[in-house]
This record gives C-alpha cells, sequence and structure tokens, in this order.
C-alpha cells in the first residue's frame, strides 16, 4: 500500500501510463486567496506591461538589450564596461530568489511568475469565458467537431494569439527599447521586416507556450522545481496538507451527515477530490510537496470550501512547514536563513557602493598595438595611443579634452582638440601622449591621464608608457 501512494513521484502529472500529453482542466478557482492573487497579479501585469516604457533621467526603467549589449536595471544603465556590476545584481537576484524558497517555497512561481501571471489570470480566464469551467471544458474536449466546437475553438485560438502578439510587442520593448518599438511601429511593419519576423516568432513562442505547453513549463522546462527539492527543509513554509489532521488513525473517508468521524478514527478529508480538480498542475497535494505544486493556493482555498459546507475547521490545506504539522513548531528565522541574509547585505552594500563609485563617462586608452616609442627634437618621447570614451548618461558630454596629470608632458590629439561625446553613445580616435626624456625614470611607466569636459574632471585613467631603457 505505501508503496501504491508512491507511485505519483514515478511520473509526472502531464503524462498518461501510455506517455501520452494528459490535458490537465483546472476547475475555476475562487476564495480569499485567489481574492489576494487577483490584487497582486492586476498589480504586476500594470507593472510588467508599463515598465518598459517608464523612463527616469532618460533611461528605460528596465531594458535587455542583448544585440547592443546594453541594459537598465531600475533606470541604471549597464554597459559591457559594467558586466561585473551586472553579474553582481544578477548573483543578488538568484540569492533572493533562493533566500524566499527557503523559507516559503516555491511561492514567487505561485504568485509573482510571469508564467503564472499570464497563464492563469489571462489566457485560463479567457478559456473558462469562452469554453466554460470543468466539467464544461472536458465534455468540450470529448465532443465532436460541430459547429459548437469548430466556434469556441476559433473563437478561443484567435483571442490567444491577439495577446501573444500583444505580449511578443511588450517583450521587444524590453528587448530593444520603447522608443525604438513605436518608431517601427509608427514607419510601419513593411520598413522594418527583420523586426517583424522577429516579433512573429516571439507571438508563435508565446502562442505555444500558453496555448498548449502551459502548465509544463512550471513542470518540465523550469529549473525553479528541481531547485526547491534541495532548498527546502522541515521548517520551510509551503503549500501543505495536513495530514496528521486529515487521515486521522483509519485514514480519510467520504462524508456521510450525521456520522462521528472522529469516534470512527477517520481524518477531516473528506475525499471529495476538489484540490486535485482545482490544482492548474494537476497534482494531488495529499500526497505531500513535489516539484510540480507551485504553491498557487487553489487548493487551499477550495479545501476551506468544503471544510465550510461540512461544518470543519478551515486549514485542512494551509501554508505550513513539516515540523508545524508534525511537531506543532512554529516558524525560526534559522541560521540558513541568517546566512542568505548576511550574503545578500554584503553583495547589495557592495553594489551600491559600486553604484555610487561609477562614473558617468568611462574612458580607455591603450598603446597601439605594434608600435614602439618615437624619438622627437628636444629629447621628447613620444607614444601613439587609442582612447575611448562611453557616455553612459542621457546628455552629451561637451569640450572634451586630455591633459597628463602624473608628468610634465602634452597630449595631442590627431583630430581638434575639444569634442564631444554623444549621449549614450562612444568617442573614439587616436592621441599622441609626448614627455620630455628626462622625466622619466624607467622604460615601462605608467603615466595617469585626466579627461576633461570643459575644466571641469570628469575621469581619469592610467596607461603604459615606452622609453628608451635608461643605464643610469
Amino acid at each position: 500500500m505505501a508503496q501504491d501512494q508512491e507511485n505519483f513521484r514515478d511520473s509526472i502529472g502531464t503524462i498518461n501510463e501510455e506517455g501520452k500529453r494528459a490535458w490537465v482542466f483546472p476547475k475555476k478557482p475562487s476564495g480569499k486567496f485567489w481574492k489576494y492573487r487577483k490584487y497582486v497579479s492586476y498589480f504586476l501585469l500594470v507593472f510588467l506591461i508599463s515598465v518598459p516604457f517608464i523612463k527616469i533621467d532618460g533611461n528605460q526603467f528596465l531594458m535587455f538589450n542583448v544585440l547592443e549589449r546594453r541594459f537598465n536595471i531600475f533606470g541604471f544603465p549597464f554597459w559591457p564596461q559594467d558586466f561585473h556590476l551586472f553579474v553582481i545584481s544578477m548573483i543578488i537576484g538568484v540569492i533572493f530568489v533562493a533566500f524566499f524558497t527557503v523559507a516559503f517555497g516555491r511561492i514567487f512561481c505561485g504568485w509573482m511568475c510571469p508564467q503564472t501571471i499570464f497563464m492563469e489570470m489571462i489566457f485560463r480566464r479567457i478559456e473558462f469565458w469562452i469554453d466554460g469551467d470543468r466539467g464544461a471544458q472536458i465534455r468540450l474536449n470529448r465532443q465532436k467537431w460541430d459547429a459548437e466546437k469548430i466556434r469556441k475553438r476559433i473563437t478561443k485560438w484567435m483571442a490567444f494569439f491577439i495577446i501573444s502578439f500583444l505580449i511578443a510587442n511588450v517583450f521587444l520593448a524590453y528587448l530593444i527599447g520603447s522608443d525604438r518599438l513605436i518608431q517601427y511601429i509608427t514607419d510601419g511593419p513593411l520598413q522594418h521586416i527583420s523586426t517583424l519576423m522577429s516579433l512573429l516568432i516571439f507571438t508563435a513562442v508565446f502562442y505555444f507556450i500558453f496555448a498548449w505547453f502551459r502548465e509544463q513549463v512550471c513542470i518540465i522546462a523550469c529549473p525553479y522545481g528541481r531547485m526547491q527539492s534541495v532548498l527546502l527543509d522541515n521548517k520551510s513554509i509551503v503549500v501543505a496538507y495536513d495530514h496528521m489532521r486529515g487521515e486521522g488513525e483509519n485514514g480519510r473517508k467520504k462524508f456521510r451527515k450525521n456520522e462521528d468521524r472522529e469516534i470512527l478514527g477517520h481524518g477531516d478529508c473528506i475525499d471529495c477530490f476538489q484540490c486535485v480538480n482545482v490544482c492548474p498542475t494537476g497534482i494531488d497535494i495529499r500526497n505531500g510537496t513535489q516539484l510540480e505544486c507551485v504553491n498557487c493556493t487553489a487548493c487551499i482555498d477550495e479545501c476551506d470550501t468544503i471544510m465550510e459546507k461540512v461544518n470543519l475547521p478551515k486549514g485542512l490545506i494551509r501554508y505550513a512547514s513539516e515540523d508545524e504539522i508534525t511537531k506543532k513548531e512554529k516558524f525560526k528565522f534559522t541560521p540558513r536563513l541568517k546566512g542568505y541574509t548576511a550574503v545578500l547585505t554584503i553583495l547589495t552594500g557592495v553594489l551600491v557602493g559600486m553604484l555610487f563609485l561609477r562614473n558617468d563617462l568611462e574612458a580607455n586608452i591603450l598603446r597601439l598595438p605594434g608600435q614602439l616609442y618615437e624619438h622627437k627634437e628636444g629629447n621628447i618621447i613620444s607614444n601613439v595611443y587609442t582612447y575611448k570614451l562611453v557616455n553612459k548618461t542621457t546628455k552629451d558630454v561637451n569640450d572634451v579634452s586630455f591633459k597628463l596629470l602624473s608628468h610634465k608632458g602634452f597630449v595631442k590629439l590627431v583630430r581638434n582638440q575639444d569634442f564631444k561625446v554623444p549621449a549614450q553613445d562612444l568617442a573614439e580616435g587616436t592621441l599622441f601622449i609626448e614627455i620630455d626624456n628626462s622625466a622619466i625614470e624607467s622604460d615601462k611607466e605608467k603615466v595617469k591621464v585626466g579627461v576633461y569636459s570643459g575644466d571641469k574632471l570628469i575621469e581619469t585613467t592610467r596607461t603604459a608608457f615606452l622609453a628608451p631603457r635608461s643605464y643610469n
């Protein structure tokens, strides 16, 4: 019997015994947590859709332009030169998710994940509106292809495609920037065929995910379910079935009116299967914590509704840890959580410090490869360099010039002495550094160069300077 109870772990719930797709038809959820999830989802939907069009000091609030290697996070622009900052930000994000997983399980998946929000709050609700609730959807699926089924299927598929197209546009705004997306729309799709093709590919991917792949993204594709198996412990707060109360001494039993279940030794679970029917991933929460569970709380709401109808206490399925169920221990801030908190605090402090120390203009001056020094009249030694200035701001940097700070000498540009670096762009060119040989102490000297905007020093950088070897 124990072996039969563990059979569910041998395969995933969306695959039947023949190895084919077992389609999940969840019941329409309702209840307290469902209401809270809707509020959170509406807020996050507005956030996800509006964020690419929000700007801070001219910088898009969030942008991940992989092609041009430009990233904006919370209005801070990150260039390839800031890759270390981007890496630290990503590490903080991963540790933050791990911290919440250790404490509260897969709560991110059920409440904040874009996949869950779009699937449950948009596509699934459209499906309920067109096809009906669980029973109606099962009947429609078994129904022959008559006029009603064709009409409902075409209506649903068209609605899914339109929404997928809109999501693809928002997704593209994150990748290429909202200004460029609006420009492409204004110019017309025929003027940007390659972008239109990319948009249609994104639309097809989103349509495939939300119309067919659906909950399998959370079960098969997303690594988070596997992560939680190594992060969770008996002290983690998860959506849990109280097996101590639900099973009793003699196990669960169907409900019968005026029956004293306590005397008979049966638990409070009446084996109604409503928690299974409402689950969007098709699992039975009574089997314990599973990687398919996304902590969406639909089973909590449904079980509370049933308990209320049969005059039994609510909370048979609730947010709880295994230790709380078996040992009646309340949640504690464990040393493990304290360790995650310490790491998060340190990394966040490092990131904030680096952000404040970061200059708006970054300068790189490198010697021209393969070129030696040149000996000029007046005992002057000259080296040739290439420079690259990256302007990370949304404003032009005007009247840019170079001055030698560490030695007495001159910096001469091949072009005009003063120039500008365009906003969110770079300027590059060639320059010469000339120093009197008497001021040079070694054949490989480190020199410091200042970058000025008018009379204001805005950046400093160091570079190598080659000179004749001294035999003094």
